[in-house]
């Protein structure tokens, strides 16, 4: 995870029934690419290397809005990031920012796309998840996903089931 927060099964397990301590609306944001052709390093080695920047750049600035990241491969062509921010309009506002890592490291990869000829593949999803539409639950685990983005509280602060907890 980014801002500090371990998203890692190597943490601390906590014992118990947890749940995220997230309040109010999340933003997810998925973001990954799939490498086509291995041998093509030209072509998929910068893109491969812009994320850590990036990350690393939001993780700095307390107020970006990013609460917390995974990186999850795929095996060795695949690889996803999953980021937790505190609002959408602040994952866009790093997106175009003029100033950031991510404005020529997208024009960079834009134009090695229009030249590689499918060498490797991009995708991103977004979801603006409202406040009360979004309910966790980790069981004898590390601080994970949105609970290692925004820490952990016991289940029952939240409701013991499911149902309780989107019902809030």
């Amino acid at each position: 995870m980014t801002n500090g927060k371990s998203g890692g099964a190597m943490g601390e397990v906590i014992e118990g029934r947890m749940t995220a301590a997230a309040e109010g609306g999340v933003t997810v944001f998925l973001i990954g690419m799939r490498i086509t052709r291995l041998r093509a390093v030209r072509s998929w080695w910068p893109v491969l290397m812009a994320m850590p920047r990036m990350l690393k750049e939001l993780s700095r600035d307390a107020g970006s809005g990013l609460l917390g990241s995974r990186v999850v491969s795929g095996g060795p062509r695949e690889m996803t990031v999953i980021q937790y921010w505190s609002s959408h309009e602040q994952l866009i506002a790093y997106a175009s920012a003029a100033d950031g890592e991510h404005r020529p490291a997208w024009a960079a990869f834009n134009r090695r796309l229009r030249a590689g000829r499918g060498r490797v593949g991009f995708w991103h999803e977004t979801f603006v998840v409202p406040a009360g539409s979004h309910e966790s639950i980790y069981v004898n685990m590390p601080a994970f996903g949105l609970g290692a983005a925004t820490g952990v509280i016991p289940v029952g602060r939240r409701g013991e089931r499911a149902a309780e907890r989107l019902a809030r």
